[in-house]
Parts: structure tokens; C-alpha cells; sequence
């Protein structure tokens, strides 16, 4: 099974019961990527800067973005979730930014079956704290390497909807030219 291809999407419960492929666990300085041959996690790097991922980090299956990626996903929850396993989030919102100048969107998500943060239905309810300190980790990530990153104001469940929903898609329309 390749996490990329073979887990279906839903159209119908993306609001509430959106399937992501966590890559990189809450705290992890280490970078994993998903190798699109294989369908296995690579380890790309360890983080340059003294940070750590904010929160559980995947991607959204059957989906493809401006960057040649599936789209990102940042999973508010209590526990760091081991790479490869398959959540279910509910997107609260978008954050739009530019990694050496290619558009990288990033969907903000809370854990649907996480207690502590599946009551939380728009961004606006998000702890303040946790957004700026995922907002500052963009800023701050890729310093040392000296690369460019430009984050933009985060947007609400609205428009990471209409993202998520523009990026199915594109990979729909990707699969399609073969």
C-alpha cells in the first residue's frame, strides 16, 4: 500500500473526518519525507536550527500541491503521533507560505479523536499560543540554511477547505494525464 495513492479521501466528511499520514511526530527535530517512488519515509534531514516540529506533521492523500508534494498537515493534539499512521483531523484553517519562493501551503488541523482538542471547530478557538509558536517555527526552521521563507497570516476552516478541496484536484488531474 503507498500512503500517498491508496488511502481514499472522502469528499464528503473533509470537514470533520479528513484522513492525513502523519510524517513527523509533535517535537521531532528530524525532517521525514515521503519518498513518492516507494511509498516508505526517508529521513531528509535533521532541522539545522535549534526547533522542533510544533505538531504532528503528514499530508493529505490523493492530494497534490504547487510543489510537486501532497498537501501539509499540522495536527494539533496532546501526543506525538508516530510517523506513518493514519488520523483522521478536522482542518480549522490555512497557512499560506512561500519556501524559496514556491507556494507551500500548510492546512492547520485539530485530532478527531483526541479529547483535548476535537472540540475546537475554527481557528479562531485555537490555543493563541500554539498558533505563533507554529507561525514563529516557519520563520525560524530553515534559518541556518540559510533559505527563504515568507509566512503569511493564517486564514480560517473556510478557505483550508477550499484548498484541500482544490488539491484533490490537482492530483485527480495529475493521475489523469499519467
Amino acid at each position: 500500500m503507498h500512503p500517498w495513492h491508496d488511502i481514499p479521501v472522502d469528499p464528503a466528511v473533509l470537514e470533520t473526518h479528513l484522513p492525513v499520514v502523519v510524517e513527523i511526530p509533535a517535537g521531532s527535530k528530524n525532517k521525514y519525507e515521503l519518498d513518492k517512488p516507494t511509498g516508505i519515509l526517508k529521513l531528509d534531514r535533521v532541522l539545522y536550527s535549534s526547533v522542533h516540529y510544533p505538531a504532528n506533521y503528514g499530508f493529505i492523500p490523493r492530494s497534490y500541491c504547487d510543489d510537486g508534494d501532497p498537501l501539509d498537515v499540522l495536527v494539533l493534539g496532546q501526543e506525538p503521533v508516530h510517523p506513518l499512521t493514519l488520523i483522521f483531523v478536522r482542518p480549522i484553517g490555512v497557512m499560506h507560505m512561500r519556501d524559496q519562493g514556491k507556494a507551500d501551503d500548510k492546512i492547520l488541523a485539530v485530532h478527531a479523536n483526541d479529547p483535548a482538542v476535537n472540540h475546537i471547530l475554527e481557528l479562531e478557538d485555537a490555543p493563541p499560543h500554539a498558533m505563533t509558536e507554529i507561525h514563529r517555527f516557519f520563520l525560524d526552521y530553515k534559518v541556518l540554511e540559510e533559505k527563504e521563507v515568507v509566512v503569511d497570516p493564517f486564514e480560517g476552516r473556510t478557505r483550508a477547505l477550499a484548498v484541500i478541496r482544490q488539491a484533490l484536484v490537482d492530483y485527480e488531474t495529475l493521475r489523469a494525464k499519467g
